[in-house]
């Protein structure tokens, strides 16, 4: 008997699953080449945002000195711009999962709109005193908080379709841990506890980029014959 549903499309779901090991590459890579031209960056100190500010000084006791701020900046809008894409690619693959879909897509396009925002108003003393950095901080927001409970959402239903295949329940445990991991080290980021700011920043961060990896593998086993 056939499904009241279609079947999902095997191209779009492999397209999201690229896409989605696509954004993290592109933002660690940036990141990376970026730190390279800060002259004594520290990963424990510094805001990841420090390497896309462009001017040089000092602000809030770290010193800005990013010479390839574009290259960091370009990360940031990128891997926003990857994500969305991975969301229309899930969009077209299934269209009857769409309301079942609606909270994870939501909050990934948020998380999207944030890292954006991120690149595009730099976190710079500039931008504090002209009141710019209120949209960077609320940018910043958007990005850790949507991005970790996009995992944490994706860990308590089957929003991706994943059910009782191989790896779909481990994938799911994953996801709950990691996206309560990220607001865990949020949270230490805005009381300030125990260890510098940039450690908790990375903790927030990385545990949404870990997801997305994770994400694409899973999104690719899925486009499998």
């Amino acid at each position: 008997m056939p499904s009241s549903q279609a079947s999902p499309s095997r191209p779009a779901v492999r397209a999201a699953g690229v896409l989605f090991l696509l954004a993290p590459c592109w933002y660690l890579f940036c990141e990376t080449i970026a730190a390279l031209g800060f002259p004594g960056y520290d990963y424990a100190r510094n805001y990841i945002s420090d390497l896309g500010v462009p001017a040089g000084g000092v602000f809030e006791g770290r010193t800005m000195e990013s010479r390839l701020a574009e290259v960091m900046n370009a990360g940031f809008i990128g891997e926003g711009l990857l994500i969305t894409l991975a969301v229309v690619a899930l969009l077209a693959a299934d269209a009857g999962r769409r309301r079942r879909r609606g909270a994870l897509f939501a909050l990934l396009l948020v998380h999207s709109a944030g890292i954006a925002v991120v690149g595009l108003v730099h976190g710079s003393p500039e931008n504090a005193a002209n009141g710019l950095m209120l949209f960077h901080g609320l940018g910043a927001v958007a990005a850790i908080g949507a991005g970790n409970a996009a995992a944490l959402v994706a860990g308590t239903g089957d929003a991706l379709a994943v059910g009782d295949r191989p790896g779909g329940v481990l994938y799911r445990r994953i996801s709950t841990v990691l996206g309560a991991l990220g607001f865990v080290f949020a949270v230490l980021l805005m009381t300030h506890t125990w260890l510098p700011d940039g450690v908790w920043e990375r903790g927030a961060v990385y545990t949404i980029i870990a997801w997305e990896l994770v994400t694409g593998i899973v999104l690719l086993r899925r486009s499998a014959p």
